[in-house]
């Protein structure tokens, strides 16, 4: 990662963890000015959120730790693990949010002040909203899940303020109390969906699932390549993105007669068109060369897990 999109995701961050602080303040400030459950659940979740935020930040500055002898692939991975944690947390602030809504709804809610509590609500949706955009586009230019996830988290909040703005103000203009409870509910549902959202991707990037555009791309490369006869053929292709690192394994065949100097120069050329592919990306290539009557060499098929690439 660049040092342009290090301070840029260092930046970020450092306005997350700043914002958490000022939303967990500012709504429990409007939950003790009005006793509104639908506020007290906004403010329930910001307090996972600002949970969240720290881990997210931690992990940031450990997926930057470069490569070592025991993590010879990169400290990346603990982004998914982050994006993950933070998804269940998510959800934990979902279900929290319903059950406070549904107490409310049993037993009612008694409330007052409304005016200065929407106020200070509908100011903080508008803080998340600004904080979870710029987010969200400091991850993408950065590729860093980490920052994604905790965008889509902020924006999450921001809508549940969103939400919570809706039925307060409802219950503000008819004065009917139920409404504040059944909007808690209904925001806890929201979040809910997103928590899911969330810890799916998680769990791709942890099980390292191909993204079927890229897969596209590469075969799109690849097959170009036998066309145009830089290469006679490929197979074994593998690849997997961590963050801001790509890993690709492939093999490549090439005329039986051709010197070990021009094969890696062919191979090379197909390696940079590769390249060429992923910009976003440190794109890390392992490829290997093989005569294309190779399958004397390997009756039985290659050793390990077949990819289903071939070309």
């Amino acid at each position: 990662m660049s040092t342009t999109h290090t301070k840029l995701s260092t930046v970020a961050m450092s306005a997350s963890l700043l914002v958490a602080v000022l939303m967990l303040i500012g709504k429990f400030w409007a939950f003790y000015v009005t006793g509104s459950t639908a506020i007290l659940s906004d403010a329930a979740e910001s307090v996972i959120h600002i949970i969240a935020t720290g881990l997210a930040a931690f992990s940031l500055w450990y997926a930057a730790i470069p490569a070592d002898g025991n993590h010879p692939y990169g400290h990346g991975k603990i982004a998914y693990f982050s994006a993950g944690f933070e998804g269940a947390l998510i959800l934990v602030a979902g279900i929290t949010v319903i059950t406070l809504g549904v107490k409310g709804l049993v037993y009612g809610v008694e409330l007052r002040q409304l005016d200065i509590g929407l106020a200070i609500t509908a100011v903080l949706a508008l803080v998340n909203l600004i904080l979870g955009a710029f987010l969200i586009y400091a991850g993408k230019k950065s590729n860093q899940l980490i920052l994604i996830a905790n965008g889509n988290h902020v924006l999450t909040d921001m809508w549940t303020s969103g939400g919570v703005v809706v039925g307060v103000g409802l219950v503000y203009l008819t004065g009917i109390t139920w409404l504040d409870p059944l909007m808690a509910v209904v925001v806890g549902t929201n979040i809910l969906i997103s928590a899911l959202f969330l810890m799916r991707r998680a769990v791709k990037g942890l099980l390292d699932e191909a993204d079927a555009a890229h897969t596209d791309s590469l075969l799109e490369c690849l097959t170009k390549a036998v066309d145009q006869e830089t290469i006679k053929g490929f197979h074994q292709l593998r690849h997997r993105a961590t963050d801001s690192v790509m890993w690709i394994e492939v093999h490549f065949l090439l005329p039986d007669e051709m010197n070990n100097a021009e094969a890696h120069e062919k191979a090379t050329l197909v390696e940079n068109d590769i390249k060429a592919l992923f910009k976003d990306y440190i794109v890390q290539i392992t490829s290997h060369i093989e005569p294309e009557s190779h399958d004397h060499a390997h009756p039985g098929g290659h050793d390990g897990v077949q990819a289903p690439f071939e070309g």
